[in-house]
């Protein structure tokens, strides 16, 4: 069980009501869950990282494959059930393969046939080990994707680490709604 409730309608300040309706009308949804469910808590920082999370689900330079690739092997390093459950049916409605995500999922060293994937696996997968990028790394992404690129993934990636902080120390559940299977346990 989740450590915090969402607010309930008939409790919700009118701010907390605002940035609740703008984020279920940007994103088409009846339901507000997840780590925005935790932050209307306080609805400042809520919609301000709605608006970050819009970017990055619509305006970055890498495609959105990449993308979720990306977060999902971050939920993997912090088995971040609902990040991991919401990016990863995500990716595969995207066309992320399958058995890429499966591999993710269970721990195990994913086949990638895609150059591009498999350094934005072993970039994230660096920084949560190290802390940090290496030379090595960092020459192949920037002539891989452009500077540009770069300063967006390593934000992506810092920011979902930060997200997945949020949902394993508020205990945020998996939505009871068709999707992957969860991260197995190392």
């Amino acid at each position: 069980m989740a450590r915090i409730a969402p607010v309930p309608a008939e409790n919700m300040t009118d701010e907390q009501r605002r940035v609740h309706d703008k984020i279920l009308g940007q994103r088409g949804l009846t339901t507000l869950r997840g780590p925005f469910a935790v932050m209307l808590h306080a609805p400042e920082i809520c919609e301000k990282v709605s608006d970050f999370v819009d970017h990055f689900m619509s305006e970055t330079r890498l495609s959105s494959v990449l993308t979720e690739l990306a977060i999902i092997t971050v939920a993997r390093q912090f088995t971040a059930q609902y990040e991991w459950f919401i990016h990863a049916k995500r990716g595969l409605q995207l066309g992320l393969d399958a058995g890429i995500v499966e591999a993710i999922r269970t721990g195990q060293q994913p086949d990638f046939s895609d150059p591009e994937q498999a350094l934005i696996y072993d970039m994230v997968n660096e920084i949560a080990e190290t802390r940090k990028l290496s030379d090595g790394h960092y020459a192949s992404a920037v002539a891989t994707f452009g500077e540009p690129a770069v300063v967006e993934l390593v934000t992506l990636i810092g920011f979902y680490h930060a997200i997945s902080v949020l949902l394993n120390s508020y205990q945020v559940e998996i939505p009871d709604i068709p999707g992957p299977e969860p991260l197995t346990e190392l």
